[in-house]
């Protein structure tokens, strides 16, 4: 009577999962089919939608643009996650301690989470303006470059902003993970005379090694999906120079009116995603 008491209570559970089954279905899965769809069609948007075979993958694939947008989305993962990874890590090994003030401290350093991408980009591209901005302002000429005009300085500006904005999130994981180390292995490591950058090294970053690859594909493929940030910041200027998958997608579709190669670069954002 216990095995069926026990599949019958799994089938049971089993249920529970259709719910979010059919919002995956609803709003991933139909909508992936839709877009894989209408990249073999030529749409306006507006009008009628017309199958046009692989027109729009040939004009994609062919233009010059798209390895331009793949270097510089790659770029842009690359460097985010060079710079997020080692501060995030050190900020959630620091706020796992027990001291009262850490806990102030997390709740500042949480802050740029809960804002809008839009706003900080807003905010961002005010303080930097070379006429009007916080340099001009303080008269210190290092500050008053024009950091959105130049494409090493734009793109610097964006992975800065990206991983003061998102830091955060990640640090949070890094303090999860800290937290379910067991103390005797420090106490351990304290009696053979090992001090706090030993015990880091030999102990919290071998430990956290499952957090920092939970932490690393989050970072990565969230990095696919910049877009706001971005479009607010520079527009993918100067030039191309900023011009990501996300923001070639948009200015295909929606300011070409070119619904079938957008939907191939959405295709294609899926596929590097996976």
């Amino acid at each position: 009577m216990s095995d069926v008491a026990t599949s019958a209570r799994r089938d049971s559970l089993g249920w529970l999962a259709v719910p979010a089954l059919l919002f995956f279905v609803g709003f991933g899965i139909i909508p992936l089919v839709g877009v894989l769809l209408l990249s073999f069609t030529s749409w306006d948007g507006l009008g009628e939608i017309h199958f046009a075979g692989l027109d729009s993958w040939s004009t994609v694939l062919a233009d010059p643009g798209l390895p331009h947008a793949l270097w510089v989305t790659f770029l842009v993962m690359a460097l985010s996650w060079v710079a997020q990874t080692p501060i995030s890590l050190l900020l959630g090994v620091f706020l796992a301690g027990n001291q009262r003030y850490r806990a102030i401290l997390s709740v500042l350093y949480f802050v740029p989470l809960i804002l809008s991408s839009a706003a900080i980009a807003i905010t961002y591209k005010a303080l930097l303006d070379p006429n009007f901005g916080v340099g001009a302002g303080l008269r210190i000429d290092l500050l008053s470059q024009d950091w959105l005009g130049e494409p090493g300085l734009a793109l610097g500006v964006i992975v800065f902003v990206v991983s003061w904005q998102f830091i955060p999130f990640h640090s949070l994981i890094y303090q999860g993970g800290v937290r379910q180390i067991p103390r005797s292995l420090y106490e351990a490591a304290e009696l053979d005379g090992a001090g706090r950058v030993r015990q880091f090294f030999s102990i919290t970053l071998p430990q956290l090694k499952y957090t920092v690859i939970t932490s690393s594909t989050l970072m990565v493929v969230g990095s696919l999906t910049f877009f706001d940030l971005i479009f607010v910041l520079t527009a993918g200027g100067p030039g191309d120079a900023t011009r990501v998958l996300a923001v070639d997608m948009y200015k295909r579709g929606f300011q070409a009116n070119l619904m079938g190669p957008a939907s191939v670069i959405a295709v294609i954002l899926v596929l590097v995603g996976l």
